[in-house]
């Protein structure tokens, strides 16, 4: 049954003024929290079905009709519309009734900065508006690393991070073992360089044998130009990627780009195998864990990962290979015919080659899906035990889901940090790990930096907590509001998150300081103890005693997990903090030299004993610098 004050008070007057009009619904609990997006051709028609008839709903259906406490929604121009708007919300609101990328902020892609003179490249985490080439998404960091390390045999682009000028005295130990030209000394053009990086598109794209016809082509023109060094470094180029194309299988005699989708679910759990054939060729493939499908039918659970998958997907191939059919296919269809400016259609094949290339897409997800729920039962079972026994070791109310942990790195009080990390269910989530510069604490005081930290993380959650979601208005055109930015930069409702357990790393002195914070702040409430290194011994408010974990429990080695990630992470930026201070302050003494004069020397020479052992005429080569300054550097470093 749904809440039936909640009903009359807030769900009733918003369905009566539901308009027949495309649009998303946003269903909240009682706390205000998003638990479910959906989208609609008519607002009215889909959200009144919900309170109608409870005895006709899905049991997943029911669950979350008594859950919800609160409705609102936005009206938008067309169906499409919908679709795009309810794929962004669920991304930023991860609603636990909707079925969802698992850990999509964490997937990786690979980025060319095609606009840059000598194009580089990397990895990273966003993809972002700014005309570089993406590949991805890689659901985890061994393909890329694989990727990256063919790339790398196969194609001599840069990997160094000089600045390129063409009058380096000597190369890198690259250019010697024949994996870069040697720009850097001279020893090729941008021009030359950029037909490296259209190898390495191509390649990715999974357009070998464009490469493989154009390597040729160059070494056959270089042999004739009696450039027999560049021919040859063709020849070997040209040999390690057929070794590797002759070992992607031949999946298709026609030369067509597809992805083939399976899924395969077990209880609660769910993966999806993607193959990438690009050229009929099988040329990568990636395993995604999906969370949320519990009750929901395989229609369903493939409508949201296709959405949310190519949401984030660079490329679109003209063919995407089903086992099964997709709610509201015409309308994606639509969207990704928009993302990719040509026609993209979907396949469910009963029969014949592409129903075995299906099969074997689903056999693949069923073994990912066996190796993931070995390693989550692996990781369930210990991480399980060592919750139970911190409850009842630790006299908590409620078993400790989410473990927040703080500590505090400085030497003397210079470069001084604070670190926060977060374990729900026993393991890190490093997406909502925070670091905090310390900002009004001078000299060495550890208590009052720990006392800076609590309170900047509590007077956020009261912020979080305090500010209206109607706040935002939304509109399909609109994008999401991100979050606020700072040395603390999180999405609003990661900070209005209370743990259910916080611990400091220290002992008595530690827990006091942070205990007074915490009553200023009125989150006394929430259980707090110190954890001292010397003998790994845990204090707790108003117990004179200190809590001695059994050495060999699973709970004394989750807390100390925890304790040494807080003092790992809060190290890490300690020492980069530090080390960029110690490089600006020994420029600093220079007359003449200001901020991009140093940025341009550091980003030449690499750091100051760089700039130190460079010669005048190398210093005076920079851009912006000049031989009296040249020797103004000399004479200070």
């Amino acid at each position: 049954m749904v809440n039936q004050q909640a009903y009359d008070t807030k769900i009733a007057p918003v369905l009566q003024t539901l308009p027949a009009k495309p649009g998303v619904y946003l269903m909240k609990d009682v706390t205000g929290r998003i638990i479910y997006v959906g989208k609609a051709v008519s607002l009215r028609n889909r959200v009144r079905s919900y309170f109608h008839d409870p005895s006709g709903l899905y049991a997943r259906t029911r669950q979350l009709v008594m859950e919800t406490a609160d409705l609102e929604y936005i009206v938008t121009q067309t169906e499409l519309e919908a679709l795009i708007l309810e794929c962004t919300l669920i991304k930023k609101h991860r609603p636990r009734f909707n079925v969802r990328l698992k850990d999509d902020k964490n997937y990786l892609y690979i980025k060319i900065d095609v606009q840059n003179p000598w194009p580089r490249i990397f990895t990273t985490r966003r993809m972002l508006q700014d005309g570089a080439r993406y590949f991805g998404p890689f659901a985890s960091s061994q393909s890329v690393r694989e990727t990256l390390d063919l790339l790398r045999k196969l194609f001599p682009y840069i990997t160094c991070e000089r600045e390129i000028t063409g009058q380096d005295k000597r190369p890198c130990l690259y250019y010697y073992i024949h994996r870069c030209l040697g720009p850097c000394i001279g020893k090729a053009t941008p021009e030359e360089y950029r037909l490296v990086i259209d190898g390495v598109i191509r390649f990715l794209e999974g357009k070998q044998e464009k490469v493989v016809a154009d390597l040729r082509e160059r070494m056959t023109m270089a042999a004739e130009s009696l450039k027999f060094e560049r021919a040859a470094t063709y020849r070997d180029q040209l040999q390690a990627i057929e070794r590797v194309t002759a070992k992607q299988k031949v999946l298709s005699s026609r030369l067509v780009d597809q992805d083939v989708i399976a899924l395969a679910r077990a209880n609660s759990d769910a993966c999806v195998e993607v193959f990438f054939i690009r050229g009929g060729k099988l040329t990568g493939r990636e395993h995604f864990a999906l969370e949320g499908t519990q009750g929901s039918d395989d229609g369903e659970v493939l409508r949201s990962f296709v959405q949310q998958f190519y949401d984030s997907a660079p490329q679109v191939p003209p063919e995407i290979i089903l086992p099964a059919d997709l709610d509201e296919m015409r309308v994606i269809e639509e969207w990704l015919h928009s993302k990719r400016g040509t026609k993209v259609s979907f396949t469910v094949p009963r029969r014949g080659a592409k129903r075995e290339l299906v099969q074997m897409a689903s056999e693949n997800a069923a073994e990912a899906l066996a190796q993931l729920r070995a390693q989550w039962l692996a990781d369930a079972q210990k991480t399980g035990s060592a919750l139970v026994e911190l409850q009842e070791q630790l006299n908590l109310p409620t078993m400790p889901l989410r473990i927040e942990c703080y500590d505090i790195s400085n030497i003397a009080g210079t470069s001084a940090v604070g670190s926060m990390v977060v374990f729900e269910k026993g393991v890190p989530k490093n997406s909502d790990y925070r670091r905090f510069q310390i900002k009004t604490v001078a000299g060495t005081n550890d208590y009052a930096m720990l006392q800076e930290v609590l309170r900047r993380r509590f007077k956020r959650q009261r912020k979080s907590e305090v500010a209206s979601p109607k706040s935002q208005v939304l509109s399909p055109q609109s994008e999401v509001a991100g979050p606020e930015r700072g040395d603390e930069a999180a999405p609003a409702d990661t900070w209005a998150i209370l743990p259910d357990l916080l611990i400091v790393d220290g002992g008595k002195g530690q827990l006091s300081a942070a205990r007074e914070v915490m009553v200023e702040l009125g989150v006394d409430h929430i259980p707090t103890v110190g954890l001292a290194k010397e003998h790994e011994e845990l204090f707790a408010p108003g117990s004179p005693e200190p809590i001695v974990l059994p050495r060999t429990s699973q709970s004394l080695y989750l807390v100390q997990r925890i304790r040494d990630e807080a003092h790992r992470f809060a190290l890490a930026y300690h020492q980069r903090l530090r080390q960029a201070r110690g490089l600006r302050s020994a420029l600093d003494d220079v007359p003449g030299i200001g901020p991009k004069r140093k940025a341009a020397m550091l980003k030449r020479f690499g750091s100051v004993k760089g700039i130190r052992e460079a010669s005048v005429e190398e210093l005076a080569a920079v851009p912006g610098m000049t031989r009296v300054l040249a020797e103004k550097v000399k004479e200070y470093l």
